[in-house]
């Protein structure tokens, strides 16, 4: 499918080229052609010009009144010998149209009119081009003058000039066409990676999203074909069930978000938050997580007893609120029972940042899993579990820290995840502070 939109890309964009190319030769070949048919006018209107002001005009009889005549031979002798190197001829016919005198070798066939510039065919290889003007003297018709010029000197470079455009041409369109190939395939490639993407996070979610509907789905088939109900088993698939749907509603929410982002449909509310006051308010709702897995969930925030220090940022509050909440709740999830997670906010001066860390001491990721641990969908090796088995309820999406990415580049941060196996894990996001400064916020 992409290999044939590539040819179809570069098809088009080489054609289109090549039709413009060859508007513009061809303008360019007839503004040329027309140029030197113009100059070889010009030029034999000059002639007759010189020629005219050369003729000799005598009286017909020494009476008076007489009619003037032309004396060819004065006329016409110099006149000849001077035109010969330009390749021009000249013709004398009298008032009768009758050829009188001529530089041709061979009287030719061409009929008597006059015209400031015609072209002659007296064969299919010989033209001429020629003017032929009436020389008259006091209203008196003394004869016709018929300049010519070999039609070569148009022919010749025209057909040179047709060569070079025909050769520019055909180099052009064919280079364009491989600059065409070229680019179609960059542009291709940017379209596969997405759909590529788009195919992978597609079958990502009817994954995530088909074992769950299976499991509700047996568990109320199972329900309704037990005529005689035992409350006890029926309350735990209904137990089930909820968790379940609190876990699907949870997967919607969160592919909800990443289409939206997907599409710029997401804009920042931007406001004033004490993370501070923030970071309470979440380790207050993660506690009672905490506490269901003998997790210890401590927060110190370092300088709050100096009244001058600000803890304030310009940032979504719903987003900030999402991020550390998703943050903690996977620190909680592969932090081993017994184990305790750091949150550490403190304020550097220069330049001036807010720091984050939340530090666990869980089963921490292994180096080679942290290139992809922002990739949607992407989850470590299950038995990286705090038990080691993760149950249908603890499962994860795999999109908590995808989210996390999304929101921190909202803020036009980064964030960054360290790790040591068996010891911890670390994450570092950096936002832009209220004042334009970078501000730091991370896990540790």
């Amino acid at each position: 499918m992409f290999q044939t939109t590539r040819r179809r890309l570069a098809l088009w964009y080489t054609g289109v080229t090549a039709i413009l190319l060859l508007l513009f030769a061809s303008g360019f070949y007839l503004y040329v052609r027309t140029t030197l048919v113009e100059r070889i006018d010009d030029t034999l209107n000059h002639v007759v010009e010189i020629v005219e002001r050369s003729l000799v005009i005598e009286p017909a009889t020494p009476t008076a009144n007489a009619p003037l005549v032309l004396n060819v031979e004065a006329s016409f002798r110099n006149n000849w010998i001077e035109l010969e190197d330009d390749h021009i001829d000249l013709e004398w016919f009298s008032p009768m149209g009758d050829l009188l005198w001529s530089t041709f070798s061979q009287p030719i066939a061409i009929p008597l009119r006059i015209s400031s510039g015609e072209t002659v065919h007296l064969s299919p290889d010989f033209l001429l081009r020629q003017v032929t003007q009436r020389v008259q003297a006091d209203r008196q018709v003394l004869g016709y003058l018929r300049v010519s010029h070999p039609w070569f000197e148009v022919t010749k470079p025209s057909r040179q000039l047709i060569r070079d455009l025909s050769l520019g041409t055909v180099l052009t369109v064919g280079a364009v066409g491989a600059i065409g190939w070229l680019l179609s395939g960059l542009a291709i490639a940017r379209c596969r990676d997405s759909y590529q993407r788009l195919k992978q996070f597609t079958a990502d979610a009817s994954h995530e999203l088909r074992n769950p509907i299976a499991i509700i789905q047996t568990n109320v088939q199972v329900a309704l074909s037990d005529p005689n109900p035992d409350p006890v088993l029926q309350q735990q698939q209904l137990k089930v069930v909820e968790r379940l749907t609190r876990r699907l509603g949870r997967l919607v929410d969160d592919l909800l978000f990443l289409a939206r982002q997907d599409s710029g449909m997401i804009t920042l509310q931007k406001e004033g938050v004490a993370l501070d006051e923030l970071l309470v308010e979440v380790v207050e709702e993660q506690q009672v997580m905490a506490i269901d897995n003998h997790v210890a969930l401590r927060l110190q925030v370092e300088g709050d007893e100096d009244p001058d220090l600000s803890f304030t940022l310009q940032g979504d509050r719903d987003q900030l609120i999402r991020l550390f909440t998703n943050l903690i709740s996977n620190a909680i999830q592969y932090t081993p029972a017994q184990g305790t997670i750091y949150l550490t906010l403190k304020r550097v001066t220069h330049p001036p940042q807010l720091t984050v860390d939340v530090q666990d001491t869980g089963v921490g990721i292994p180096a080679e899993s942290l290139p992809r641990l922002f990739d949607r969908f992407y989850r470590v090796d299950p038995a990286r579990s705090r038990d080691g088995v993760i149950s249908d309820g603890k499962t994860g999406s795999g999109l908590g820290l995808a989210i996390a990415k999304v929101i921190v580049e909202n803020h036009q941060g980064q964030i960054q995840a360290t790790s040591e196996f068996g010891k911890g894990t670390t994450f570092t996001v950096t936002l832009p502070g209220e004042d334009g400064e970078p501000v730091i916020i991370g896990q540790m």
